[in-house]
C-alpha cells in the first residue's frame, strides 16, 4: 500500500475494527456470538439429517427447510471464524480479496434465504388455497428449477457488488468500522465517486428483499382470505397453524433486514448500535429457525428429543 496524499491506492489489506467504542468488552461479546454459533450449526445440521432422512418429510415444505438449513450454515461459516478471531485474538488484518469474497457470500446467502421464504410462502399459498394441485403443481422437477433460480439470481446479483468495489483504486482509509466486511462499509472508505456503488447496492437489496416481500405478503393476504373462509373453526386454526412458523421466521428476518438496511444508509443510529444490531441479524434467526421450526414439527420434535433423552 501506498498512501499518497493521505489516501491508499490499490490497498491490499484491510483492517476490520470489530465494534467501535467497544473495543474493551468485545472479548466478553464472543461468548454470546459463540453461543449463537453452535445453536446455529446444530440446530440446522440436526435439520439437515433429519429431513433427508425421514421419508414422511419429503415434501416441498421441509425439501426448501433443507435449503434453508444449508444456507444458514453457510452464512454462519461465512461471519463467525473471522468474527470471533477479531474479539478473542485481536486478528483484525484482512486481505483485500478475502474482504470482497466474505461481502459476496455473506450477501448471497441473504438473498438465497429471502427467495427460499418466498418459495416457502408459495408453498403455503398453493397448500392451503388449492390444495388437491399441490402435489401437481410443486413437483421434483418445479422444486428443483425453484431452488436453481433462487441461487443464480442471488449469485448474478451480488456478484456486481464486488465487482463495483473492485474498479475503485483509491481509499481514505483502510480501517473499516466493522466486525465483517459488509457492502456500505466497504465502499464507504473510497475517496472515489462511489454514487454507482450506491445505486448498485439500492437496486440488489430492493430487487432481491423487497420483491420478494412484497409478494411473500401478497401470498399471506391470499392466505388468510382462504383461511377465514373456511366453516368450521378447527379447519381454520389448522390451515393457521401450518403458518406460524414460517410467519415468526419472515418477519424476524425481514424486520431486522431493512433496519440493518436503512440504517447504514439513512439513520443516525450510534455505529456500535448499528454493528451490534445487524450481528443479531446475521446470526440470531439462522439460530431461531431450526428451533422454531422443531417445536413445530411433531416428526422433528420427536426425532430431536429421542436422540437426546
Amino acid at each position: 500500500m501506498e498512501p499518497t496524499n493521505m489516501s491508499y491506492l490499490n490497498p491490499r489489506t484491510l483492517i476490520l475494527i470489530g465494534i467501535p467504542g467497544l473495543e474493551h468488552v468485545q472479548f466478553g461479546v464472543g461468548f454470546p456470538i459463540f453461543g449463537l454459533c453452535l445453536v446455529t450449526l446444530l440446530g440446522n445440521i440436526f435439520l439437515l439429517i433429519i429431513i433427508s432422512t425421514e421419508r414422511s418429510l419429503h415434501e416441498p415444505m421441509y425439501i426448501f427447510l433443507a435449503v434453508l438449513a444449508a444456507t444458514d450454515l453457510g452464512l454462519c461459516v461465512t461471519i463467525a471464524p473471522k468474527m470471533l478471531a477479531i474479539f478473542w485474538f485481536g486478528s483484525c488484518l484482512m486481505d483485500f480479496d478475502v474482504c470482497l469474497t466474505q461481502l459476496f457470500f455473506i450477501h448471497a446467502f441473504q438473498g438465497m434465504e429471502s427467495g427460499i421464504l418466498l418459495a416457502m410462502a408459495f408453498d403455503r399459498y398453493v397448500a392451503i388455497c388449492d390444495p388437491l394441485r399441490h402435489t401437481s403443481i410443486l413437483t421434483p422437477s418445479v422444486l428443483g428449477r425453484m431452488i436453481v433460480v433462487v441461487a443464480i439470481r442471488a449469485i448474478v446479483l451480488v456478484g456486481l457488488l464486488p465487482c463495483l468495489i473492485k474498479r475503485l483504486h483509491v481509499f481514505h482509509s483502510i480501517h473499516i468500522a466493522h466486525s465483517y466486511c459488509e457492502h456500505m462499509a466497504v465502499v464507504k472508505l473510497a475517496a472515489e465517486d462511489i454514487l454507482v456503488n450506491k445505486i448498485c447496492g439500492l437496486f440488489v437489496g430492493f430487487t432481491i428483499l423487497g420483491f420478494d416481500m412484497v409478494f411473500i405478503l401478497v401470498s399471506y393476504v391470499l392466505i388468510f382470505q382462504a383461511v377465514f373462509h373456511l366453516q368450521q373453526k378447527e379447519a381454520r386454526l389448522k390451515a393457521f397453524n401450518t403458518c406460524t412458523a414460517h410467519i415468526f421466521v419472515f418477519l424476524e428476518f425481514y424486520i431486522l433486514a431493512f433496519f440493518s438496511f436503512f440504517s447504514h444508509r439513512f439513520g443516525h443510529v450510534a455505529p456500535s448500535t448499528h454493528i451490534l444490531l445487524s450481528t443479531i441479524y446475521l446470526l440470531v434467526p439462522p439460530a431461531l429457525n431450526p428451533i422454531v421450526y422443531g417445536v413445530k414439527n411433531k416428526v422433528i420434535f420427536n426425532r430431536v428429543a429421542k436422540f437426546f433423552f
